[in-house]
This record gives structure tokens, C-alpha cells and sequence, in this order.
């Protein structure tokens, strides 16, 4: 929190000492105006929180989905999973934002809301990232583990569920956790299908008050208070963790 200060009075302070006409009141809580526009501007946390959560918690849930059959004893499901996690880590996720929302109406006749489409648009293309972080807390687990459970008679998906997953979670979780910061940071991009996040909210701000330099400097703070706490979080979480 001091380097957010410090950061701040340096932006006043240059702002101050420079040929440009820093116009601060325009996001001033002092006085009314500035006061309804940084309520505006701040009124995006919801929406930018909101898409994230949800879609870390879904991309997980595909990730693993798309990790588990290739780690059976098929080529079919290994090619699988190495075309799905290469193809969608080759496609831009604002390529792919717009794509799910303005072509899929068109291709398939599917239309979803821009909610919606940024929601899945973000989980895809995390799912890819996860996919591979779930692959490799699987495969980091002794062989010695799986010859134990194959010993008592567990198929496959039985022993990943009772045996395997248990100890994998352990060592992916504060690799996903850190995931959780990159899709915060992605999510900044769904403002262009009018979604109203943080970015969408400084941008109708910044048309209506000619203040680009003022809000994006605060949208930048926003940013970087949300990713510090949740960066925290995640640090508490892997020194838990690593004692455990």
C-alpha cells in the first residue's frame, strides 16, 4: 500500500511540475462532479470480480476435464488433448471474445449475452492453461502411488479420484491461485463487447470528461490494488502450503 501512495503523490507531484494541465478535479471526491465520477469509475470492481471468479472456477473445471483422458492409455485422447490446449492457446482472447459473440450467432444461430460471451470466452482459453497445470501436477505424483492403487483394484478413474487427484490439488493449487491474477488482468479485455468492468467504465468516463491520462491513471490503480490483494492471498496460501 505505501508504493500505491507513492506512486500517487509522484503522478500529482509530476503532474504539478510539468507543462500539462492535470485536470485532477474531474475525479476529486471534494467536490460533487469529480465525487459521481469516481463512484462511476469504481462501480466496475463488481462486474470485473464477478466475470473472473466465475471463470477461473470454470476454466478449472474444463481444464481437468480436458487433463484427465490424456493421461489413459489412449492415443486417441492424447492427441486430443494436445490439439485442444494447442489450438486454443493459439487463438488471442480478444479474437476469441469477439468471435463467440459476434460470430457464433452467425454460424450457429447461438447468441448469448455480452455477460455470457466474455464469461466463456475467458474460460476457454484459461481451461488450455489449466489443462496443462493439472497434467503436470498428475504426472509429478510417484508411480509408486498409481502401482498401489492398481494393486487393489482401482480402474483408472477410481484411483485418479481417491488416490491420485488428492495429493495432485496440493501441488497445482498455488499454480492455479496465480492464474487467478492473470485472468483479473484478461478479464480488462471484455470491455470491448460493452460489458460495463473497470476498463468499459473508465472509457465512457474518458469520452464524456476528456480526462484520458487522469482516468486511466486511476484505472491503472484499481488494477494494481485488485492484483495486490489477491496476489497477498495467494502468497499466505503457498507459504500455508509449503508447511503443510
Amino acid at each position: 500500500m505505501k508504493f500505491i501512495k507513492y506512486l500517487v503523490f509522484f503522478l500529482i507531484f509530476h503532474g504539478c511540475s510539468s507543462d500539462y494541465d492535470w485536470g485532477w478535479n474531474t475525479l476529486s471526491p471534494s467536490n460533487i462532479d469529480g465525487l459521481t465520477n469516481l463512484k462511476f469509475l469504481i462501480s466496475g470492481f463488481t462486474i470485473t470480480i464477478y466475470i473472473s471468479v466465475i471463470s477461473i472456477i470454470l476454466s478449472m473445471l474444463l481444464g481437468l476435464i480436458v487433463a484427465l483422458p490424456s493421461l489413459a492409455k489412449s492415443k486417441f485422447l492424447t492427441y486430443f488433448n494436445i490439439f485442444y490446449v494447442e489450438i486454443v492457446r493459439a487463438v488471442p482472447l480478444l479474437v476469441l471474445i469477439l468471435w463467440i459473440y459476434y460470430g457464433l450467432p452467425i454460424m450457429l444461430g447461438i447468441s448469448f449475452s455480452p455477460f455470457v460471451s466474455g464469461i466463456v470466452a475467458l474460460t476457454i482459453s484459461e481451461s488450455a492453461f489449466q489443462a496443462e497445470i493439472f497434467r503436470a501436477g498428475i504426472n509429478s505424483i510417484s508411480k509408486g502411488q498409481h502401482e498401489v492403487a492398481a494393486s487393489l483394484g482401482m480402474n483408472f478413474w477410481k484411483k485418479m479420484r481417491l488416490v491420485i487427484m488428492p495429493q495432485a490439488i496440493k501441488t497445482v493449487l498455488p499454480a492455479l491461485a496465480n492464474q487467478f491474477v492473470y485472468v483479473l488482468k484478461m478479464s480488462s479485455l471484455v470491455s470491448i463487447i460493452g460489458i460495463g468492468d473497470l476498463t468499459r467504465k473508465a472509457n465512457e468516463l474518458v469520452v464524456t470528461t476528456y480526462r484520458p491520462l487522469e482516468i486511466y491513471t486511476i484505472l491503472i490503480l484499481e488494477y494494481l490494488v485488485l492484483i495486490l490483494i489477491v496476489s497477498y492471498f495467494v502468497r499466505k496460501l503457498e507459504n500455508r502450503l509449503k508447511y503443510k
